[in-house]
């Protein structure tokens, strides 16, 4: 699968590391980086974007809004899904999850999709504590599995919340990007949908 992304000066490194260390080569990944500066207000993007894109999918991890729209404009004319994490865009073919890790599945989304996004866990227990964790589904950034591994031998009744509070130091989100619709940062975001995967894998698990 083609995955195009685009960033402005770094603003993706830690997603692109996360899906090449967690994708298993599943993806193949392809970099657009403006690192120049822009104008507060960006009347035309065509400047800074490539005439054509040749993707599967494109990940949108540019920080100037009008830049980002003009993405989404582009990617819908080429009939290529596009997500865009955070952003409030409204295009045919954009998803706009509130996180990277709060991404529903969608076919649209092919195998990226199948491998990153809202987590999926599964776990094994002794009957007290915690033994095992597969991650099935998680962050791009790769924080879900680095925090699954950390919950090793935690008691049951305490694994949903530590796994909460443990994606929290993995996270590389702003923690300062307060989002008023849903009340949180990204980062209390991402602790949220973690605890919940990890309370429905342990109901499933007993």
């Amino acid at each position: 699968m083609k995955i195009m992304v685009f960033q402005q000066n770094g603003s993706a490194e830690s997603k692109v590391e996360g899906i090449r260390r967690f994708g298993r080569d599943l993806c193949e990944l392809k970099m657009i980086s403006i690192d120049v500066p822009l104008p507060p207000v960006l009347d035309e993007g065509d400047a800074y974007l490539p005439a054509r894109i040749d993707a599967d999918l494109v990940l949108d991890h540019l920080k100037h809004p009008d830049l980002a729209l003009d993405l989404a404009h582009l990617c819908a004319q080429s009939g290529i899904p596009m997500i865009s994490s955070g952003k409030k865009i409204r295009e045919p073919g954009v998803t706009c999850p509130p996180t990277c890790c709060g991404l529903s599945r969608n076919s649209a989304h092919g195998i990226y999709g199948s491998r990153f996004g809202a987590p999926e866990l599964t776990v094994q227990t002794d009957g007290k504590k915690i033994t095992g964790v597969q991650v099935k589904r998680g962050a791009p950034c790769g924080g879900t599995w680095q925090a699954a591994g950390r919950i090793i031998g935690y008691p049951i009744d305490q694994a949903a919340v530590r796994l909460g509070l443990e994606i929290q130091y993995c996270c590389t989100a702003d923690p300062s990007d307060w989002d008023p619709i849903y009340g949180k940062s990204p980062v209390h975001f991402a602790g949220h949908v973690h605890r919940r995967a990890m309370e429905t894998a342990l109901a499933v698990s007993h």
